[in-house]
């Protein structure tokens, strides 16, 4: 009997089976080291679970307040470190601001289901409470009570400038 032919068969099923995977452990790797993006987003945390079933991870929402009365957008972002899930949870209802980095490509969701991995939370003043105000701001100390609204600004008129004068007969032109 010939083993060596059948040790070289399951070598080459070894080698389909490993090369794979260590090229999938690494492309893993990278995707979640490099970050395409980073950034911040500020507004108000809505949302944060820990969900799964194998790989739990923390999924949550932000609501992103441009002015106050309009529709927020919602930013969906994942969590992988305890301590900032727990700082999240924390400011819930609170206005914040979320630094974060984006990984593309990544091919799985046990990682987490969005591309955006918070690093980083602090709070930020609530619009319109110490924070820019939320309407045009009127000038002070320009009329005295009781007094009418003064008139508003009329902007200058704009007049054409003069034409220039002709060339005389003798000039180049």
């Amino acid at each position: 009997m010939d083993t060596s032919n059948s040790s070289g068969g399951l070598k080459w099923l070894l080698w389909l089976v490993i090369v794979p995977v260590v090229l999938f452990v690494l492309y893993t790797w990278f995707v979640l080291s490099w970050s395409y993006s980073r950034g911040e987003r500020a507004g108000y945390v809505q949302k944060l679970s820990q969900r799964g079933w194998l790989c739990k991870t923390w999924e949550g929402e932000l609501a992103l307040v441009t002015m106050p009365g309009t529709v927020a957008e919602k930013f969906y972002f994942t969590v992988r470190d305890e301590n900032i899930a727990k700082k999240i949870n924390e400011t819930i209802g609170h206005r914040v601001a979320l630094d974060y980095e984006q990984h593309v490509g990544i091919p799985t969701s046990c990682f987490g289901d969005t591309q955006y991995f918070i690093t980083s939370v602090r709070a930020v003043p609530d619009i319109g409470a110490g924070g820019s105000p939320p309407g045009p701001v009127a000038p002070t100390g320009t009329a005295s009570p009781g007094a009418p609204p003064a008139a508003p600004p009329v902007a200058p008129s704009v007049s054409s400038p003069a034409p220039a004068p002709a060339p005389s007969e003798g000039q180049d032109r």
